[in-house]
């Protein structure tokens, strides 16, 4: 199964940030010279994710492709939106969470419901001083869409492309590799979910399989996202600031997809080794734990 290409982060290179004047010690200007040099670094990482990374409504538009039922669990409360305006990491990550959802709520019809979780993006985005993303004009654009779900899975990934333009361009890179991370997260979060929670004795496992299948696909496509997601992360400076244990739960998680070596096993022909359900409970296990330690 392919993916719709997307261009999502189409976004700006970090602007230079001024050098320490001529009586600065040397001490400062070394300083000065990794600070710059790990922006540099992640305002290239992010560029780059411009065609790797799925956009918001990429992994919910596929899952509905399948045939397989939308699940309201699976998304975050909006209630939850106002605990998370105190701090800016978790505001950026759950700014990207909630754009999953509106992703995922789009893909399946629930027009309303994605409009509802867009006025919570908009609490998120308006904490982080983001202007004109989650505006009125774009409220007034999905409710003018609102039967057309096309134009609202493109509005939206036009929303959160701005969102980052926004933040790389205002030298707040941090914020916007959130951003990308939590989009990520809860798309992989929602399209495990969905295999997780399908009825484990309704079927012999060789029928269940072949049902599972295209959704199992879509998990494993994800493996060179995550490795590009952690470069990314690992590129943010000070990493102890953010949520602590994302970034080691990240590379626990590109861990266990090297483990299954699926490339190796596609090669010789062993694709149905790989292709089970069995194999997803430890990626499973970790998105669900990645997750949790953002949204909570």
């Amino acid at each position: 199964m392919k993916f719709r290409h997307l261009t999502y982060f189409s976004l700006s290179v970090l602007g230079a940030f001024g050098l320490a004047s001529c009586g600065s010690s040397s001490s400062d200007k070394d300083k000065n010279s990794a600070e710059f040099e790990q922006a540099d670094s992640l305002g290239s990482h992010i560029e780059e994710l411009a065609y790797i990374i799925p956009p918001p409504s990429e992994i919910p538009y596929l899952l509905q492709t399948t045939g397989a039922e939308f699940n309201e669990s699976l998304i975050n409360p909006r209630s939850k939106a106002d605990q998370y305006s105190s701090r800016t990491d978790k505001a950026a990550l759950n700014l990207g969470v909630y754009s999953a959802d509106i992703g995922y709520l789009s893909s399946y019809d629930k027009t309303q419901e994605a409009i509802d979780y867009l006025q919570s993006a908009k609490t998120l985005a308006d904490g982080l001083g983001v202007i004109g993303s989650f505006d009125v004009e774009v409220l007034k654009q999905f409710e003018a869409n609102i039967s057309n779900k096309d134009s609202l899975t493109h509005l939206l990934d036009r929303t959160i492309k701005k969102t980052q333009s926004f933040l790389n361009d205002d030298n707040r890179n941090k914020l916007s590799a959130l951003v990308i991370t939590g989009s990520f997260v809860e798309g992989l979060y929602i399209a495990t979910g969905v295999v997780k929670s399908y009825p484990k004795d309704l079927l012999p496992d060789d029928a269940k399989n072949t049902i599972l299948t295209p959704l199992i696909r879509i998990v494993l496509d994800q493996r060179k996202s995550v490795g590009e997601v952690n470069k990314m992360l690992a590129s943010i400076p000070e990493q102890a600031e953010v949520v602590p244990g994302l970034v080691a739960d990240m590379k626990a998680l590109e861990a266990q997809y090297a483990a299954l070596n699926i490339e190796e096993q596609i090669k010789n022909n062993k694709a149905n080794l790989v292709l089970s359900d069995k194999n997803l409970v430890e990626i499973t296990n970790i998105v669900e734990r990645v997750r949790k330690n953002i949204t909570d």
